[in-house]
């Protein structure tokens, strides 16, 4: 006998209706849902008292913003001073004293963090060090810890997959980053790191040129740094054209941070954009792919001048992808990411990569776990369209490249210890990523805290790694 539940009236009614419409109606939109849509417009950077006076045609001059880019502490310092209690102020000071990267600050970006909250402005705990907020680097901490130095055939080229390489032309920024992987190479010497020098250098650029002309396995090249918005246009165009000229090369993107802190060197210096332009049509006339990639980390670094910027680069048929890193206190949680990767989509930027953050010196506590990124690529993850989507990924230290992040053979939530496999890059090795000692269980912090265990701690990783693979054989 079959049995089944009677619909009530009423509901069989709702149901019915809908069908004959063409399906089940949803309830009228949530206006919040649709946040990504609202951009900062107006002229929101007169609120710093240095800047007031400033007009709209001069706040959108790529060179005032270069020019009057913050560079010196007590430069920034005193550009806030009115803004910012004496105690916030000192506490920057001691932090920039301790930091592994120079101050250079864009007056866009100085203009976006929330003057009346500094100390949880998301864009300020990006660019400004606070000494209050530093904690201890992990004792598993290599200043390189990406190895990209070991992986370098040439200075400044590094080959580690088999069909891509990393070429880093230069070495400045249009402005610095806290959180920056090559703290080892990029801006001046600070009292806690002496850099690497890879400066724009015509050798050293025709020793690179002629390696990846020489292994016919290169396809793809990164254009980076350093950040390569600080190339002259001639300088984009002779890579450009060294690359395209080469049979192998099917593709290469710029790298860039400019689009996310300096929008308006886009809507200014036509000279750079043309030669973007000019690499693109070219690439697309040889069938071969140019691209950008760029760098927002939070939904409040996107403004009208940024999709104004973005419409720029979209009409002329320039593909724009963005890597965002995950970082404590600034997008670690599913409603500042989701609303980024909205935005991002609603500007013509495709959400590319979310990295954990890596292991750099002084911003340990801008690093996250891996349980908070998978959790919250969970809750990302059909927001939008798919290629709309970042993918969550461990860049391996030791070498180990690109791992999605839920991808491990092994993690102990404890020690805070993941352990991933890289088959194309060594299929034989194992790579550990390390969550932050703050972050973990009292008893992981306890383990951590005693120099003696650290080598247990990882040969442990590694065993049960080991035997996860055994059992999958």
């Amino acid at each position: 006998m079959n049995v089944r539940a009677e619909a009530s009236p009423k509901k069989l009614d709702v149901v019915q209706s809908g069908a004959r419409e063409g399906g089940r109606v949803k309830p009228a939109v949530d206006p919040a849902t649709l946040e990504h849509r609202n951009l900062r417009g107006g002229d929101w950077w007169r609120a710093i008292p240095a800047y007031a006076d400033v007009d709209e045609a001069t706040f959108i001059d790529y060179k005032w913003q270069a020019k009057k880019s913050i560079t010196k502490v007590d430069k920034l310092l005193a550009t806030v001073q009115e803004l910012a209690s004496p105690e916030f102020i000192e506490d920057v000071r001691q932090g920039f004293a301790h930091a592994p990267m120079a101050v250079r600050v864009s007056p866009y970006m100085v203009s976006l963090i929330d003057w009346a909250n500094p100390e949880t402005d998301p864009i300020r705990r990006q660019f400004i060090p606070m000494a209050s907020e530093l904690l201890p680097d992990h004792p598993k901490l290599d200043l390189d810890s990406l190895h990209e130095q070991a992986d370098a055939p040439t200075p400044g080229l590094t080959h580690r997959y088999p069909d891509k390489a990393l070429f880093l032309a230069l070495d400045t920024c249009p402005v610095y980053c806290r959180f920056c992987t090559r703290s080892y190479a990029v801006g001046t010497d600070t009292e806690e790191v002496a850099k690497v020098s890879l400066k724009a250098n015509a050798d050293r650029w025709e020793a690179a040129f002629e390696y990846i002309a020489s292994r016919p396995e290169l396809e793809d090249i990164v254009v980076s740094g350093g950040d390569s918005y600080q190339l002259r246009a001639d300088h984009l165009e002779h890579l450009g054209d060294r690359l395209l000229a080469m049979p192998n090369i099917r593709r290469f993107r710029f790298a860039t941070k400019g689009p996310a802190v300096m929008p308006q060197k886009i809507l200014s210096d036509d000279a750079w954009v043309d030669a973007i332009t000019k690499i693109v049509d070219k690439g697309r006339k040889l069938h071969k792919e140019v691209a950008i990639h760029t760098h927002f980390n939070h939904p409040n670094e996107i403004t009208e001048h940024s999709e104004r910027a973005m419409n720029k680069l979209f009409e002329r048929g320039i593909t724009v992808r963005n890597q965002t890193v995950l970082q404590r206190g600034v997008n670690d949680s599913a409603a500042a990411m989701g609303l980024l990767v909205k935005r991002l989509s609603h500007v013509n930027v495709h959400p590319y990569y979310v990295y954990i953050h890596d292991l750099v010196k002084g911003v340990e506590a801008l690093r996250t776990t891996v349980q908070t990124a998978i959790d919250i690529e969970k809750e990302v993850r059909g927001l939008t369209a798919g290629f709309n989507t970042p993918v969550f990924v461990v860049d391996a230290p030791g070498g180990g490249g690109k791992r999605d992040a839920h991808s491990f053979e092994h993690y102990d939530r404890t020690t805070g210890v993941s352990v991933y496999r890289s088959p194309n890059v060594d299929r034989d090795a194992f790579y550990c990523y390390f969550d932050p000692i703050d972050e973990l269980p009292e008893m992981g912090r306890e383990r951590w805290a005693d120099p003696g265990q650290h080598a247990a701690i990882v040969a442990e990783a590694l065993e049960a790694a080991n035997e996860y693979m055994s059992q999958r054989r």
